[in-house]
């Protein structure tokens, strides 16, 4: 991950953040600026979604990084960061090397009773596996869970209600996207893609896509690295030799390979899906995000196996 500049400035800003917030040697039960509702904060959007939902109006969340123009793996902490994460009573991080700068924020605001969740660690991925495990649905009914048993924790008196709450995301808001991601699987199993990063892999294998992109091309855009010649040759030949159905892109990640890629599959009449690593637009759900994109890489399907 390109994660230096943000850990470098994690430091500077946890220090910002402790000289200005009282509450960085203080309990994290102090909750009145969110009207007696329990304090959330999320690193990044796509949990906070998930969180904001599973706690109703039993919370207040505010997710750190929300602004689709960002690239999450340059992201710089900001004082204001340090004060949320200060004031919080649940900290939802995502872990597995993406956003290393939480732990630095939560290392420098101390507060007893604070529930901590890293979404890498529940699911038992290593620091260099793939963090975008928000594109694994299998991932995200886990992080379901595990952020309920997070409220329960903070707010026994309310566990009732944050079981129901959970029983209407899984069962009602995730219908939509639950039945694309069946309808896909049923469909297109095993057609071959490409994509220019690893954030489309976890999603490709729950698809039943064939994802054929190199894993070291898919690591080394994702990570910030400059991707070998070789897989790049190899992409090449798959987008000319039409052996790949779609491509699928992160547009929050284009480098010029990327983009290259991009224009290729398009000269070569195959269909470009894109994806993005925070909710886009901002103030989307979860559900109604990540079921545009699987809508909108269903179509593509479609189009290039000659179903439209």
């Amino acid at each position: 991950m390109k994660l230096g500049k943000s850990i470098a400035a994690a430091v500077l800003v946890a220090g910002v953040a402790c000289a200005t917030s009282t509450a960085c040697s203080s309990s994290s039960n102090d909750s009145a600026d969110s009207g007696g509702k329990l304090n959330v904060v999320a690193t990044i959007n796509a949990w906070g979604s998930i969180a904001s939902q599973l706690g109703g109006d039993k919370i207040h969340e505010t997710s750190i990084i929300t602004n689709p123009d960002t690239d999450p793996h340059d992201y710089e902490p900001t004082p204001a960061d340090g004060r949320a994460v200060a004031k919080a009573q649940v900290v939802i991080a995502n872990g597995i090397g993406y956003d290393s700068w939480a732990q630095k924020l939560l290392a420098a605001n101390p507060a007893s009773g604070r529930t901590e969740l890293n979404v890498g660690n529940t699911l038992g991925i290593p620091d260099d596996g793939n963090p975008h495990q928000w594109y694994s649905p299998d991932s995200v009914l886990k992080t379901v869970n595990n952020i309920t048993d997070s409220y329960k924790k903070a707010d026994p008196a309310d566990a009732a209600y944050f079981d129901t709450q959970r029983d209407n995301f899984v069962g009602t808001a995730l219908a939509k996207y639950n039945a694309l991601i069946a309808d896909i699987k049923a469909k297109f199993s095993q057609t071959p893609v490409g994509a220019s990063e690893s954030i489309f892999a976890p999603l490709a294998q729950a698809l039943g896509l064939d994802l054929v992109t190199p894993p070291t091309f898919l690591k080394a855009i994702s990570e910030g690295t400059d991707p070998s010649p070789a897989d790049k040759s190899t992409i090449d030949q798959q987008i000319a030799d039409r052996k790949i159905k779609v491509y699928v892109y992160n547009s929050q990640n284009s480098t010029p390979d990327v983009q290259a890629q991009v224009d290729a599959a398009k000269a070569h009449n195959i269909p470009v899906a894109t994806v993005t690593e925070t909710l886009a637009p901002e103030g989307a759900t979860f559900q109604d995000w990540q079921s545009n994109q699987l809508q909108s890489l269903e179509n593509a399907l479609s189009t290039a196996s000659g179903q439209r």
